[in-house]
């Protein structure tokens, strides 16, 4: 059963991975007309693109195609309603002879022309001006130009950069032809099917065994201790997240297959994040069963595993896509600020309130959850609660993480460095929600010199995409599996500053019991060296324990215990490693 689950993941993998090259494109004239809107700019696309319509293209062929397009297309409308060096040239002598006016602006183009209208936008300011030199007028008018050229012209009536990547998305998925587009679910069998298929066969590696926790060459495993097979998984991890992220347009023979799903679920094509999704959930049903499996000797990992699944398939992935098909907003009941740190972006926010009740009410549920919600959870039940029952980030980090617990950095560098990068990504998510409340209400691109809007997008991009995604799931097999939860996740720290100082969770410790193993410091995926605390009988009370109980599931003593009790009976402690 075990080779055969082997054969099948493989299978499924590889058909997988194989996918984008074997995805064909086939571009026509209506297809293109569709998908870029103006009609001007539509005409300029299908010339460059003619030679190549009928054709059936690579995605890569596609892409190089539409970005060759793009910039010729880009270069065609600069000539047609950017300032010319003539232009330029005009504005100079007339600003020499006499200072400029509106009548002069309107004589060179007319009232009404596109670069009248541009001008008067970005060049106002130089009207009645004198200026030192003529060095500096030109210089000026230049500027001008430039920037019209830049915020008016390509937004305008070019191609710009946001733009651009939704269109070579949208052309390459919707251009789709040939067997990828002609056998969805035989393409959804071989990958997700056979994967899932076989990683449930290969749980017959625990069953022959009697139940309990074994070291078994871990860290020779060359896919759990950093070697061949581990830094290939992390790298293709990697790549995923990247294209996921940044570069979608290469992952649209994927998203094609998951159409059906998404279609039957929302109503709606699928996306990249419903792709996404879908994988999430399916790795961390299969995989959730294979944490069951192996901690099948404890309860309570049975219990917290069966929740982690729960939220994440039902709260996470079916309610959110179902919603959609109800024509409401699309939202995580479980997700709260800041992990959620799109909460209060205007977007969100405007969605919500136009939404009626229901609206009202996930925007006030988000809210409580966040501010009333998470800390008197983390006073009663510690990080655990959320951190290990129903964050859908924790929850890949237990399940499809789980292999690679025991290469978190237990050294006192890395909870160093650890403190310093949670509490600095929290501190970062405070500050951009009060910019971006603060723009909300009052219109204002700027609070204290900074842009509110580029705030946003530097988290967006660094934080919730590279930090989050491709660092914090990548790096499984290089760093265990809470990357993100230990060093990044802004609601981590937020839970943690009210369990270190005020909670009732801990986990006690009998020292007298301890035969100094270390499967506890070996297994704690935070990097807490659990048997320095175990052998001085100290209760453990961290910031960043997330309360999974895998130290106490290994200890071959009962040494450790997870408890809620009292703030007022904890064992006071020493200063040893302590946060």
């Amino acid at each position: 059963m075990q080779k055969a689950g082997i054969i099948a993941v493989l299978i499924g993998f590889g058909v997988f991975l194989t996918l984008p090259f074997i995805t064909r494109h086939t571009l026509n004239e209506q297809l293109v007309a569709k998908e870029f809107g103006q009609e001007e700019t539509s005409t300029l696309v299908s010339r460059e693109l003619e030679p190549w319509f009928g054709k059936p293209l690579s995605s890569w062929k596609l892409i190089s195609e539409i970005d060759k397009t793009i910039g010729n297309v880009n270069a065609e409308i600069v000539k047609r309603y950017a300032l010319t060096s003539t232009d330029i040239d005009h504005l100079v002598e007339l600003a020499k002879s006499q200072k400029l006016d509106e009548k002069h602006i309107e004589g060179l183009w007319g009232a009404f022309n596109f670069k009248t209208q541009s001008f008067m936008s970005y060049g106002s300011w130089l009207i009645g001006r004198s200026f030192n030199s003529d060095e500096e007028l030109r210089n000026n008018i230049e500027q001008v130009a430039n920037n019209i050229t830049q915020y008016e012209v390509i937004p305008k009536k070019g191609i710009d950069t946001y733009v651009a990547k939704t269109l070579k998305y949208t052309l390459a998925k919707h251009s789709i032809t040939g067997f990828v587009a002609a056998n969805p679910f035989l393409l959804l069998f071989l990958t997700f099917g056979l994967s899932a298929l076989g990683g449930l066969l290969m749980l017959t590696t625990f069953t022959k065994e009697p139940a309990g926790i074994k070291n078994n060459g871990i860290y020779f495993h060359p896919a759990k201790s950093r070697k061949w097979l581990g830094i290939i998984i992390g790298t293709l991890l990697i790549a995923f997240y990247i294209i996921l992220y940044f570069y979608p347009q290469y992952m649209t023979g994927w998203i094609r297959m998951v159409d059906p799903i998404s279609y039957l679920l929302s109503g709606n094509e699928a996306g990249q994040f419903f792709l996404y999704g879908l994988m999430y959930t399916v790795s961390v049903l299969v995989m959730g069963a294979r944490m069951m499996a192996k901690y099948r000797h404890n309860r309570y990992q049975l219990v917290r595993t069966g929740s982690v699944m729960f939220f994440q398939t039902l709260f996470a992935f079916l309610i959110p896509e179902i919603l959609v098909r109800l024509n409401q907003p699309y939202f995580d009941f479980k997700n709260a600020w800041p992990l959620n740190y799109d909460f209060f972006f205007d977007f969100n926010l405007n969605r919500l309130i136009a939404s009626g009740n229901l609206g009202l009410f996930m925007l006030v549920w988000g809210i409580a959850l966040s501010f009333i919600g998470v800390p008197l959870l983390t006073y009663f039940y510690g990080k655990r609660w959320y951190c290990s029952w129903v964050c859908g980030c924790g929850g890949l980090a237990e399940t499809v993480g789980d292999p690679f617990r025991q290469l978190s950095d237990k050294s006192l560098r890395a909870w160093k460095i650890e403190r310093v990068s949670i509490y600095s990504v929290l501190v970062f998510a405070v500050v951009m929600t009060i910019g971006v409340l603060y723009t909300y209400f009052t219109g204002s691109g700027e609070l204290l010199g900074i842009n509110t809007y580029s705030m946003r997008q530097v988290y967006g991009a660094f934080i919730g995409a590279g930090f989050a995604g491709v660092v914090g799931t990548g790096f499984y097999p290089f760093m265990g599996n809470r990357v993100w939860c230990r060093f990044g996740c802004p609601l981590a720290a937020y839970m943690g500053i009210v369990q270190r100082f005020k909670s009732r969770f801990r986990i006690t410790t009998n020292g007298g019991q301890c035969i100094s193993c270390g499967n506890c410091s070996t297994y704690c995926e935070m990097g807490i060296d659990v048997r320095s605390y175990a052998q001085r009988g100290e209760n453990i009370v961290r910031a960043s324990c997330v309360g999974c109980g895998v130290c106490a599931a290994v200890c071959p003593r009962g040494v450790l215990k997870l408890e809620n009790v009292p703030v007022n009976t904890r064992v006071n402690t020493t200063n040893f490693v302590k946060r």
